[in-house]
């Protein structure tokens, strides 16, 4: 089994800046892709970020030039600095970790999720 937690949500004015961090355990050998998806209020879950372990990163259009993803392959982290927030940022964030290589072969893992909110 894997676990991801995720960490660094909370209140932030508008301009404002978040890091989050989303770190994974358990027995493993490799994870593909790790990203970030966030879903708000009466909205369906979206695509954040994503980085694979080659450091190829997607972004949504929505976030590019303001949020940045990062990878630490040692300690198996992906992070998200979230600058020059904005109140539609409002939502939960998913920590995702894609086609996760055990000895039984590959699953995807989503994490609990932590709230950020954007609001003056």
């Amino acid at each position: 089994q894997v676990q991801l937690v995720e960490s660094g949500g909370g209140l932030v004015q508008p301009g404002g800046s978040l890091r989050l961090s989303c770190a994974a355990s358990g027995r493993f050998f490799r994870i593909n892709t790790m990203g970030w998806y966030r879903q708000a209020p009466g909205k369906e879950r979206e695509l954040v970020a994503t980085i694979t372990s080659f450091a190829s990163t997607t972004y949504a259009d929505a976030v590019k030039g303001r949020f940045s993803i990062s990878r630490d392959n040692v300690k198996n982290t992906v992070y998200l600095q979230m600058n020059s927030l904005k109140p539609e940022d409002t939502a939960v964030y998913y920590c995702s970790a894609e086609r996760v290589w055990g000895s039984l072969g590959a699953s995807d893992y989503w994490g609990q999720g932590t709230q950020v909110t954007v609001s003056s």
